[in-house]
C-alpha cells in the first residue's frame, strides 16, 4: 500500500489495514491497534473541550498511526525488544516515510513519546536516537502526545489518570513535570471512567 500526497489523510479501514499489514502477531496487533483506538477517543473527548481550531483529521490520522513503529521492534520470536522501545517513534516515522506519507504525518510517531524529547534528552541519556529535537510542534501534535499519555500498553494494558502520570515523570526532571501540567491546563483532563469500562481496563 502506497499513498499518494494527494490522500494524505487516510480512512480508518486504511489505517486498521496498515496495521494489519505490519503486525507480526494478532497479539501485536491486538495491544497496539486497540491502544490507537483508545488514545483517539481521549484526544476526541480532548477536542470537544478545546476552543480553538484544530485539524481534526489530523488529529485522528496521528492518533491511530502514532504507535506503528512498535511493530518493528519485535523479533523473530515474537517478543518485544523492551530496550529499544524508545527509538519505536524514529522507527515507525520512517516507515510512514517509505510509504509515501507526508511529513506532517510522521512526526506524529517520532513527536509523542513523553512530553517530547530535547537534543539535550538524546545527548544526556545517550538514547538510542538520532541527535535532534522530537518535542511535539503543532497543536495537534501535542494533543496527540498529551492523550497518548492516558494509556498505557503495560500487561495488562491500563488507562493512567493525571495525577499518576505526573507522579511517574517526576523521574526524568522537573522540567518534564512542568510541561506536562502546562498541557492539563491546556486541554484539560479527559473523563476516563467510561473508557476503563468500555475496554474493561483498569484506571490507575
Amino acid at each position: 500500500m502506497t499513498v499518494d500526497h494527494a490522500l494524505a489523510i487516510p480512512t480508518d479501514e486504511q489505517i486498521r489495514a496498515l496495521h494489519e499489514r505490519f503486525a507480526p502477531t494478532e497479539e501485536a496487533f491486538d495491544l497496539v491497534y486497540t491502544h490507537c483506538r483508545i488514545v483517539w477517543a481521549v484526544a476526541e473527548q480532548l477536542l470537544d473541550r478545546y476552543s480553538s481550531a484544530l485539524d481534526v483529521d489530523l488529529v485522528r490520522v496521528g492518533s491511530l498511526l502514532h504507535d506503528i513503529g512498535v511493530y518493528r521492534l519485535y523479533g523473530a520470536a515474537g517478543k518485544l525488544d523492551q530496550e529499544n522501545y524508545i527509538r519505536h517513534g524514529v522507527l515507525g516515522h520512517a516507515l510512514l516515510r517509505d510509504l509515501g506519507f507526508p511529513e506532517h504525518v510522521g512526526r506524529f510517531c517520532s513527536h509523542h513519546t513523553g512530553v517530547g524529547l530535547t537534543r539535550e534528552d538524546v545527548l544526556q541519556q545517550s538514547l538510542p536516537l538520532p541527535v535532534g529535537d522530537y518535542t511535539a510542534g503543532t497543536v495537534e501534535e501535542q494533543l496527540v502526545m498529551y492523550a497518548d499519555k492516558f494509556h498505557s500498553k503495560t500487561t495488562p494494558p491500563t488507562f493512567v489518570t493525571a495525577a499518576s502520570y505526573a507522579a511517574g515523570v517526576r523521574r526524568f526532571g522537573a522540567d518534564k513535570v512542568a510541561r506536562f501540567a502546562a498541557l492539563v491546563e491546556k486541554f484539560g483532563e479527559p473523563d476516563l471512567l467510561l473508557l476503563s469500562r468500555h475496554y474493561q481496563q483498569s484506571l490507575i
